[in-house]
């Protein structure tokens, strides 16, 4: 089936020229120069659908079509496009983000056609993907199978590496799981993290990640391969008092410094009960583990919290790393949050690094740590010393 994609956009010249180019992708283009004529005529959207969105229109504008499709089932894709300034799309998409819409772009006009046409090119093969292994989902996936999975180690984690970025040496790993599901083959965590959340089983996920990725430190080791390693943590982790002890204990049964241990937090997480949370990330620091505010820029906590939590490094949100080199606001942020990190003693980390370009940029700014495809993609822990052999 061909993907549709919906093009809004009050100047005709424009819808015209989207079409073109939509058509010559072997897409479905369908035009509207009016969003009211757009909800008159399409009252559903097929799978993998896909709508550009202009911001500004004089009847009813992006926002005010994005508040509708809200309300519908099954939204289209969106990439917004605007003649307005960097920082109104940016608040458009999260505003769309908000809605539980899902923004794949936004781009400024005169749009490059090239651009757009290779996102649209790319979320296709994406979608294909998808609907080709449609089970592959949160809705569809089970608790009773996470259990099973948790239990019978169809878990399996990849490591992404870490460097230094003034010596460019491995420093570190971060730990990144996956399901490997005997009939649907690699899940991703986006895609059984929420599941796990919501099935209570988020704890017991975190403490296989945590047991596992230690045990491969301590293979590393023997190696004569001395690094850190990361590992995400959830609110519900950080509540747990018996967490510091926990850590302790698995660490020295396998002979392991704490400080080779990092523990990620998300902002998000920090909102639940935070004298809780103070009490266990200060006991945690105390007996020798990394601690680290992750996807920072992204969540609502205060400075305040900042201050008061013991962290060792600020992990700057990707969204703001891949899109520094084009976009002035990300570019501020994270120049802010560097200097942010660095004020209160922390190492300043980016993840999200793509290409050379962010890469010199982050190095112009004084970031310390680099996570990214740019780097390397998170591989299986025996790949790693040949990975190292050939940097």
């Amino acid at each position: 089936m061909t993907t549709t994609v919906y093009l809004i956009d009050d100047e005709p010249e424009m819808v015209e020229l989207l079409s073109d180019g939509v058509n010559l992708a072997g897409l479905s283009a369908e035009c509207f120069t009016h969003a009211s004529h757009f909800f008159e005529q399409v009252k559903v959207f097929s799978p993998g659908s896909i709508l550009v969105l202009d911001l500004n229109m004089p009847e009813m504008d992006g926002i005010e079509v994005m508040r509708q499709l809200a309300k519908m089932n099954n939204p289209p894709l969106l990439i917004l496009i605007s003649g307005a300034d960097v920082g109104l799309l940016r608040a458009a998409e999260k505003l769309g983000h908000a809605h539980n819409l899902q923004i794949i772009d936004s781009l400024s006009k005169p749009v490059d056609i090239d651009t757009l046409l290779n996102q649209l090119k790319h979320q296709t093969t994406i979608s294909k993907k998808s609907q080709s292994n449609p089970l592959a989902s949160t809705e569809q996936l089970t608790t009773e199978e996470l259990q099973r999975a948790i239990s019978s180690d169809q878990l399996m984690l990849h490591y992404q590496p870490q460097l230094d970025m003034k010596t460019r040496q491995l420093i570190g790993v971060e730990s990144l799981v996956r399901w490997n599901h005997p009939t649907l083959g690699m899940i991703y965590p986006d895609s059984f993290i929420p599941l796990a959340e919501q099935a209570g089983l988020i704890s017991k996920l975190t403490h296989w990640v945590i047991d596992h990725s230690i045990k491969q430190n301590q293979l590393w080791q023997q190696q004569n391969l001395l690094i850190t390693m990361s590992v995400n943590i959830s609110a519900d982790d950080i509540i747990s008092l018996t967490l510091p002890e926990q850590m302790t204990k698995l660490l020295s049964e396998n002979q392991l410094d704490p400080t080779i241990l990092t523990l990620e937090v998300t902002e998000s997480a920090l909102m639940g009960e935070l004298v809780t949370s103070l009490d266990i990330l200060t006991r945690l620091r105390l007996k020798g583990i990394s601690l680290s505010i992750d996807d920072f820029g992204t969540g609502y906590s205060s400075l305040s919290q900042l201050h008061k939590i013991p962290f060792t490094e600020l992990k700057i949100d990707r969204s703001f790393v891949s899109n520094m080199s084009k976009d002035p606001d990300a570019r501020a942020i994270v120049k802010t949050c560097i200097i942010l990190a660095h004020e209160l003693n922390m190492k300043a980390v980016a993840e999200g690094i793509e290409d050379q370009q962010t890469w010199d940029n982050l190095v112009d700014l004084g970031c310390d740590i680099a996570q990214g495809y740019f780097i390397s993609r998170p591989m299986p822990g025996s790949e790693l010393k040949d990975w190292i052999k050939h940097q």
